[in-house]
């Protein structure tokens, strides 16, 4: 299993931050995400317990159902449906009210689950995935840093 790691600290209210990292259908909005969108709405909220969103980054694409949905403070998902199959242990995004803003911690814990090659190719993915999330939390940091 590999596991990814992304934390950063944004000077802005723990809403706003965790408002755009459970906003399924809008991660379009950043780098290297062709399309999203919510294939099913959660209870009580939209993008809460039981919503099923739908990741495409091109020849990747994943199908990731949310649980654990706590405004505003986690969310955890896991990967239901991928391409390249993946065995998703986890994934957990953790907010914490800071002096400095709000603290984000994003993990993930996966293997590609393709005989032989996916052990080859799993580094290489959890290296993409560490790069892809913590460019998504620095696109957070502008977008609500800037428009304060």
């Amino acid at each position: 299993m590999q596991t990814i790691v992304a934390e950063r600290t944004i000077n802005a209210p723990i809403e706003q931050v965790f408002d755009l990292l459970s906003d399924h259908a809008n991660y379009k909005q950043f780098d290297g995400i062709r399309d999203s969108w919510l294939v099913k709405e959660g209870t009580g909220e939209r993008n809460g317990n039981g919503a099923v969103r739908r990741i495409d980054l091109g020849a990747v694409w994943f199908e990731e159902e949310i649980s654990n949905f706590h405004r505003p403070t986690s969310m955890d998902y896991r990967i239901l449906r991928s391409r390249p199959p993946i065995e998703h242990e986890s994934g957990k995004i953790r907010l914490e009210e800071t002096e400095q803003g709000t603290r984000v911690t994003w993990t993930s814990v996966f293997r590609i689950r393709i005989p032989v090659v996916g052990r080859v190719l799993s580094p290489f993915a959890a290296k993409a995935g560490t790069k892809a999330f913590g460019s998504m939390l620095k696109a957070i940091d502008r977008r609500l840093t800037t428009s304060a």
